[in-house]
């Protein structure tokens, strides 16, 4: 029998078994619905927390008493361990009516206590599988700890950096943030969501929560039809695309109705256009937030929500305590509440719960598994992965491991920042720091002098609003220019500085927007009298967004972003500085000259007076004071060694559908060092019925080059990747002329041109 003929029969094969598991599934659950009553039903529309990790003001009450009446369908924020969520579960299969178990969801964001770089620096590693290696991590020391349900991966597009939750996603391109949305959602929920250490993913935040206006949390996201089909949807697409088993609902609204309630988005779009049959779960009092967007009382919000296609009410009980009298009233339908109760029915049979309601909790399995040898090692891996140099002068870096390092700022020995925001369930006390991941690495043979030099800020008011989680940023008792007077005597005894400043860790966040994206005054005024000394100046930033850098970039003799790095911060950092690994992180987000260039991203249109960046002529689009350009543009990063890219060839100028193009580049290590380099391919359509930017990026290969050697990198390119979203929202090609880009980052390109004919 041929081999295509043995294939067939294993697909039909394959699809006769998932019938077959799918007919198992909706007997078992339409008999338990039988048998449930309304008050039940509408009970496991309601998640709840009893406290912990939460995010907003309000925290559910009596907990305890509603699951044993059946009136919690699952609870979340729990992060104390296994025997914490096993008195819950037992509440729910021992002492309710019909012992449906609880599922538990977790903000496992970045890894659970094994914790990784903030997801926008992992997307600066442009490796999916590392990306996918630290979700599956994540969800197997999670699931060890009883969770079912991780809420990740937030795959918004994020294209203003004030917005505080642009840490929580991987940056501004829909394509490179759709491959790692793809990557997250297999790594939590692998290849069976029964397996015990296996979660259910749940992408968020649906949709367009990441274009806020004026980069405000929970602002609303205004925007054309066209512009969300080509630019925002695509990574909660891929998502679906890749079995994702829920969606969370978003804060912000578009066409003037909240996502949360908004029929368009959740049926229309996500159910009928996309085929989604999952689970969909409002975000934290989302429901009830309706209220004051304008939207009506409790009761009509709640049942505006579940019209649109809402499954589950996370806290604020719009539907435990509304939906009855709704029905009566005939604002909503039992259809539409059998409907969600069974959608969240079936999440529960697909993780395996009716089967065995306490398979995801085992004391001895997280006490082998969580903050092991071998996910310590992981993370340390993935994070020098993720750091980007943004620049390196007179080779200052890789730092010799002898001689005396100045090692100063408010970062330098901080465990509690480490980490990074939406790290709920680390435990900042075993996390690494700066200081002791160079003694790690260096070892003895490097002399270090060790100065706090500034605080992290010195505005006390400022200090009160981001200390909500505890004391991030601590306020010594000497005063700022006691402390500059320390690190600069420790400057002057030493070969180089080495000063690590930024942001606390949770001035980037949920609710952690930023007006001002600059480092902290307290923190430049230690930079400037640091770069007086004469000494080179090794800036290691710690960092949740895209930040205004010109100053530093101008002064400062190297830079190394390594976001925040997670448990094994310290030593990753450590491994870059010494060399011991050769940074290739490229930035995912561009970063701005100034917060006037804000929106700014590298896949921009032109207008019909474009500026080609040659002095200043009036009547084009450009600013008087500043430049166009970014200070980094999208996909910039530099490594210790140095890279040429020859010209591009091609192996047809003129293609038709059904064709391939062959782009063919050779890169060559022109540097002293080993090193990897992440090859980009961008794309523009010259002429089309709808305008199209000045580049979009298609393809990218990421290659390792030992120094002196040459490669030559081969990209193919289809009908699919010169498609877009017509004036109609269909997605389509048309004929013309193109041009191909490929290169080291978004602005430093080879380019050649070829023509898609009919």
């Amino acid at each position: 029998m041929k081999k295509n003929q043995l294939l067939f029969l294993a697909i039909i094969f394959f699809v006769n078994q998932l019938h077959a598991q799918d007919a198992k599934m909706n007997a078992f659950i339409t008999n338990l619905m039988s048998k449930m009553t309304l008050e039940e039903k509408i009970g496991q529309l309601n998640l709840v927390t009893p406290g912990g990790a939460v995010t907003g003001s309000v925290v559910s009450k009596d907990v305890d008493d509603k699951i044993r009446k059946g009136f919690v369908g699952g609870l979340f924020g729990i992060t104390t361990g296994p025997d914490k969520i096993r008195q819950a579960q037992d509440i729910a299969v021992k002492n309710s009516r019909l012992h449906i178990p609880l599922i538990f969801g977790l903000d496992v964001i970045h890894g659970h206590k094994t914790v990784f770089p903030i997801p926008l620096g992992l997307s600066c590693s442009w490796d999916t599988t590392l990306i996918e290696r630290s979700a599956r991590i994540a969800a197997t020391e999670a699931s060890a700890d009883g969770i079912d349900w991780a809420y990740s991966p937030m795959v918004d597009i994020a294209r203003d950096p004030r917005w505080g939750r642009i840490a929580e996603g991987a940056g501004e391109d829909p394509y490179l943030g759709s491959l790692v949305a793809r990557a997250m959602v297999k790594g939590y929920q692998g290849n069976d969501l029964t397996k015990n250490d296996a979660v259910m993913a749940c992408v968020k935040h649906f949709a367009l929560y990441g274009a806020a206006e004026a980069g405000r949390d929970y602002n609303p996201s205004d925007m054309s039809r066209l512009r969300m089909y080509q630019f925002y949807l695509a990574p909660y697409k891929a998502a679906i695309d890749a079995g994702v088993g829920s969606v969370m609902s978003s804060f912000n609204e578009i066409d003037g109705i909240p996502a949360t309630g908004n029929k368009w988005l959740l049926t229309d779009l996500l159910r009928k256009q996309w085929g989604f049959k999952g689970l969909v779960v409002s975000d934290y009092t989302s429901v009830s937030e309706m209220i004051a967007h304008g939207m009506g009382n409790l009761q009509e919000v709640s049942a505006l929500s579940l019209r649109a296609g809402l499954d589950m009410d996370m806290v604020a009980e719009g539907f435990l305590n509304t939906l009855k009298k709704s029905l009566q009233e005939g604002k909503v339908t039992q259809q539409q509440i059998d409907a969600a109760c069974r959608r969240i029915l079936e999440a529960k049979y697909k993780l395996g719960l009716f089967d065995d309601p306490y398979r995801r909790m085992s004391t001895d399995r997280a006490a082998k598994e969580i903050l092991s040898e071998e996910h310590r090692r992981a993370a340390r891996e993935i994070a020098a992965h993720c750091f980007v140099l943004l620049k390196n002068n007179n080779q200052t870096l890789p730092l010799k491991k002898s001689g005396t390092i100045a090692l100063v700022g408010p970062l330098a020995n901080s465990q509690r920042n480490m980490l990074g925001t939406w790290s709920v369930s680390g435990d900042f006390s075993k996390d690494v720091t700066v200081i002791d991941g160079i003694k790690n690495v260096a070892g003895s043979s490097v002399n270090v002098i060790y100065a706090k030099g500034a605080n992290l800020s010195d505005d006390t008011s400022f200090i009160k609003r981001v200390n909500v989680f505890g004391p991030e940023i601590e306020v010594d008792s000497r005063s700022p220019q006691e402390m500059i007077n320390e690190a600069v005597d420790a400057a002057n005894k030493s070969d180089v500085v080495v000063a690590v400043v930024g942001e606390a860790a949770d001035m980037t966040g949920e609710a952690s927007s930023m007006s001002n994206i600059g480092i902290p005054e307290s923190q430049e005024n230690l930079l400037q009298a640091l770069v007086k000394t004469g000494k080179p100046v090794v800036v290691v930033l710690f960092n949740g967004r895209p930040m205004t850098l010109t100053w530093e970039n101008d002064h400062a003799t190297a830079i190394l972003d390594t976001w925040f790095g997670g448990t094994e911060a310290g030593n990753a950092i450590a491994d870059v500085l010494f060399g011991n690994y050769n940074p290739s992180g490229k930035i995912t987000a561009t970063f701005p000259r100034n917060v006037g260039q804000i929106p700014i991203y590298y896949s921009h249109k032109n207008t019909g007076r474009p500026y080609d960046g040659t002095g200043f002529p009036k009547f084009k689009s450009n600013y008087l004071d500043v430049s166009n350009d970014p200070l980094y543009p999208f996909g910039y990063g530099l490594s210790y060694t140095t890279f040429s890219y020859s010209d591009i060839t091609l192996n047809k100028k003129h293609i038709i559908p059904g064709e391939t193009l062959r782009v063919k580049v050779t890169v060559t290590n022109t540097g002293n060092y080993d090193g990897e380099e992440t090859v980009q391919l961008y794309t523009r359509d010259m002429v089309a019925s709808v305008t199209q930017p000045v580049k979009e990026l298609k393809k990218f290969q990421k290659i390792f080059l030992k120094k002196g050697e040459s490669k030559e990198v081969t990209f193919s390119i289809g009908l699919d990747n010169l498609k877009f979203y017509n004036s109609d929202l269909k997605y389509v090609y048309e004929a013309g002329d193109f041009k191909v880009f490929v290169g080291t980052n978004s602005q430093d390109v080879k380019e050649a041109d070829f023509v898609l004919d009919k």
